[in-house]
């Protein structure tokens, strides 16, 4: 379970095969205008555990759309390794993917391929937004497993959430207020609640940043310190990217940390 946490932290912090069309053509459940990401948007970080580094973290999207039920999509991508002697004890590589529609900001789509040192998962996902459902398949070489699942109205996956957070506009939203987001994860459904903190600047690797902070509610666990152990950092401007993660654990301070960019839609608003 450690191991698995580890992971998710640098996809969090910064935060299906065959189906039914999930939604028809030129049809799309919701429309949510947005102009702060696009295609060939591509995020590098370093993961800091404690005063080490630990690992590296990748978020991009695909240079062009793709088509999953006739829909167009951006095809967002979520990697990570750990690297250094964290490699040696830990290795992990992990990919995140999600097919985004380009109109309502909903996954289609979405698949993990996990190798976390002996612990291996390989899934897909196909989202029925119409009928609110999920069908989950296991791509295990021993037991191959695909169930239909129920999901919450417009239900997101770890990747397509962060995408959605990028939508709001903060500069409207007061301190203190809560966002809710609907989300499926491992079979379950779930109601992650992300409260807006303000602005603050904060340091990278590439420069200090004017940002705005998130904080997502985390339930009871073992592995961090308290429900709002986890701060998340969108830059102060049109692109809102994650430009910092930040968990409090137990063990020490994780840190995902922003090393360099490209492709972005607007000038980051970093610190004169």
């Amino acid at each position: 379970m450690t191991r698995r946490w580890l992971l998710f932290i640098p996809a969090l912090l910064l935060l299906l095969a065959a189906a039914p069309p999930a939604l028809g053509p030129g049809d799309a459940v919701r429309s949510i205008p947005q102009s702060s990401f696009g295609r060939g948007e591509v995020i590098r970080y370093t993961v800091h555990y404690g005063l080490i580094n630990g690992g590296e973290a990748t978020v991009e999207t695909a240079p062009g759309l793709e088509r999953v039920n006739d829909r167009p999509c951006y095809k967002a991508t979520v990697s990570g390794r750990t690297t250094g002697s964290f490699d040696f004890f830990l290795r992990i590589r992990d990919q995140w993917r999600a097919y985004i529609d380009t109109t309502s900001i909903l996954p289609l789509r979405s698949q993990r391929d996990i190798a976390e040192k002996n612990y291996r998962k390989k899934e897909t996902v196909t989202y029925d937004h119409v009928n609110e459902l999920a069908e989950v398949e296991n791509h295990s070489k021993t037991k191959p497993k695909r169930t239909t699942v129920k999901v919450a109205k417009n239900t997101l996956e770890l990747v397509s959430g962060f995408y959605y957070l990028r939508t709001f506009d903060f500069n409207k939203m007061r301190v203190g207020e809560v966002i809710k987001v609907p989300g499926f994860l491992d079979g379950d459904n779930f109601m992650l609640e992300v409260t807006y903190k303000g602005r603050q600047i904060v340091e990278t690797m590439a420069g200090d940043v004017h940002t705005f902070k998130l904080v997502p509610k985390m339930p009871n666990n073992k592995l961090f310190r308290g429900e709002n152990a986890i701060s998340v950092y969108l830059s102060d401007d049109r692109n809102k990217i994650p430009v910092l993660f930040q968990a409090e654990m137990f063990v020490g301070t994780v840190k995902v940390d922003m090393v360099r960019y490209q492709g972005l839609k607007w000038p980051l608003n970093k610190v004169r």
